[in-house]
């Protein structure tokens, strides 16, 4: 599967992905708001790539590697996951984002992840997408404005005591949002509602 933007090729996961997955995620700025903070080692992270698959083969959804389509660099990912870290919010499915320092600061994250919002709600169907970050990451936060995601709640990660800002942005205030790809209703995969406050079919 691989899905195209103006800049970025959203992919699946090969074997070369290890060195810059590692290296990303070696890096400490890059990691200052990911759970407890602590950079991943090369070993952590080769075991994350493995899961990384496994996500795909067991939901149909997951993360995508995101690479650069003049360069053909790897910048990092974007996609669906379920934010198993965060009980209160189940069930529900979050899109979240990571990117190499050298791809900051380009738009990228927008424009990878306005594309995954249309994978999640037009080919997976989902009824809504939440989005989760450090109160002090705004940089993320700022994404999920532009991405049209709206505060939910305010919590804390019980395994980190990390104090993070929950968004959320439901399949009709997509379709409404400029630009959004057109939803077609008999698609919608029927699932659970969340505990958000919606309940409309789908999270996955």
């Amino acid at each position: 599967m691989e899905r195209l933007t103006e800049r970025l090729r959203l992919r699946m996961w090969r074997d070369d992905d290890l060195d810059p997955l590692a290296a990303m995620d070696g890096d400490p700025e890059v990691m200052r708001y990911i759970g407890d903070g602590v950079p991943r080692t090369r070993e952590q992270t080769a075991d994350t790539l493995v899961r990384l698959r496994q996500r795909w083969q067991e939901r149909g959804f997951g993360l995508f590697a995101v690479e650069v389509r003049e360069t053909g660099a790897f910048a990092g990912w974007v996609g669906l996951t379920v934010p198993e870290f965060l009980p209160e919010v189940m069930p529900a499915v979050e899109i979240g984002w990571r990117l190499g320092r050298a791809h900051w600061g380009r738009g990228y994250a927008s424009e990878a992840a306005r594309e995954v919002l249309a994978f999640g709600f037009h080919d997976v169907g989902l009824a809504e997408i939440v989005s989760v970050a450090h109160v002090d990451n705004t940089a993320s936060l700022r994404v999920m404005a532009k991405l049209g995601m709206r505060p939910e709640r305010h919590t804390a990660v019980p395994s980190t005591g990390q104090p993070v800002q929950v968004t959320l942005i439901t399949r009709e205030e997509y379709a409404a949002t400029p630009g959004a790809a057109s939803l077609t209703p008999q698609g919608a995969v029927p699932a659970p509602s969340s505990n958000l406050g919606t309940s409309a079919p789908e999270a996955g």
